[in-house]
């Protein structure tokens, strides 16, 4: 077996390196889509990202004793979770890697050693950096497709990871729903439609997000999900400066019409955020924009016909008033017109009942299952816990 090392990424060529590893390790998985190679520069730049401003990571590359890149994995310790979650917990994410369980315990025991050295006793991921961004190892549902800002992984990458002893913390359930007569079996339950005239005759109004405000809208949608995802595991307030940086990201592929905000005498009680699915018309590009990549984007961006329910929420308070009834039943109408007609709806926490039970009740089916895994740190060496012990 040829020689593995691990080291942080220390240089421009490093950081290229990390970011180009997925592109040859997946380019034979049809499934995955590949990112555009400048949003990753930027999402991993530390003068950019301000997640860096309330955090701290080092990412690490394994190579073997001919230089040959086999794998990678970010280490992380986010301040913000030590405030909302105790400060025992460290995280890891970005992970990449050859089918090679010596390549899965270099980059992991590297990653643990890192988050020891700060104090960390447990380790959780993967996350890219935060559940607010990629999250969770796909374990169930390789032959469902990438979708925006979904990750997509290999079968292997599950027995890599559990191999090496990480176990199960929680999942995160992806559904698959059909809007309108496209499908068969989709129609909302009749409890899904008296809810939502329930939520007009408490004054409820729903509206579109304007375009124009955009950096002020996804503010307000921020807001509500600040507050409406609060009681879930693991949820860590998203900050003013990252909510601009999500902003800039996002204007570009909005459709203003499954943008939709609720109101009630002024105040904003809810938000869905809804995305195309453009990862459809990246597809071919190969994650760059020149020299051709953006004439297969024009090409192809007409022919998207599905969508991702990023986020849907409701300020506590109001949630008896049939609000999310509500935002449900405004998607079907939009779905009605011209557009995609449906895709892919979550993350949903599996403990989440309410949400699931909604899924459940519009008709959608669970197609994909992501996993968040843990680990406990000894105090010093071998932290690892190996699966036949």
């Amino acid at each position: 077996m040829p020689e593995l090392s691990v080291r942080p990424v220390a240089s421009k060529r490093d950081l290229k390196r990390f970011i180009e590893l997925p592109y040859r390790l997946r380019r034979e998985d049809p499934q995955w889509v590949p990112p555009l190679r400048f949003e990753r520069r930027q999402f991993l730049d530390r003068k950019r990202n301000p997640w860096f401003e309330h955090a701290e990571a080092e990412l690490f590359l394994c190579t073997r004793a001919d230089g040959e890149v086999v794998g990678r994995i970010s280490a992380q310790v986010d301040f913000r979770w030590d405030e909302f979650h105790g400060g025992s917990d460290g995280m890891f994410g970005f992970v990449e890697l050859e089918d090679d369980p010596a390549v899965a315990e270099a980059l992991l025991g590297a990653a643990g050693e890192w988050l020891r050295g700060r104090g960390r006793s447990r380790m959780l991921g993967p996350m890219d950096f935060t559940l607010n961004d990629e999250c969770g190892l796909l374990i169930d549902g390789y032959e469902e497709p990438s979708m925006i800002l979904e990750p997509w992984h290999p079968p292997h990458y599950r027995e890599l990871l559990e191999g090496y002893g990480l176990s199960k913390r929680i999942d995160l359930l992806m559904w698959e729903l059909w809007f309108g007569e496209l499908k068969e079996g989709t129609a909302l339950h009749p409890l899904i439609h008296a809810a939502a005239e329930n939520s007009r005759e408490e004054g409820v109004v729903l509206r579109n997000m304007r375009r124009a405000d955009m950096e002020a809208e996804v503010t307000r949608f921020m807001e509500v999900y600040n507050v409406a995802w609060g009681a879930n595991w693991g949820f860590v307030p998203i900050t003013e400066a990252e909510v601009r940086f999500q902003a800039k990201n996002l204007k570009p592929i909005l459709d203003e019409k499954w943008a939709m905000i609720a109101e009630r005498e002024g105040e904003i009680v809810g938000a869905a955020l809804t995305l195309p699915d453009v990862d459809q018309a990246l597809a071919r590009m190969n994650g760059r924009v020149l020299p051709f990549g953006w004439v297969h984007f024009l090409r192809r961006k007409r022919y998207i016909d599905r969508l991702r329910v990023f986020a849907l929420g409701v300020v506590p308070e109001h949630q008896h008033r049939g609000v999310a009834a509500a935002l449900y039943e405004r998607q079907v109408q939009v779905a009605g017109g011209l557009g995609p007609r449906g895709g892919h709806m979550g993350w949903i926490l599996e403990t989440n009942g309410p949400m699931n039970r909604a899924m459940e009740g519009m008709g959608g089916k669970v197609v994909q299952r992501y996993r968040i895994y843990e680990l406990e740190l000894a105090e010093s060496g071998g932290e690892r816990r190996r699966a036949d012990a």
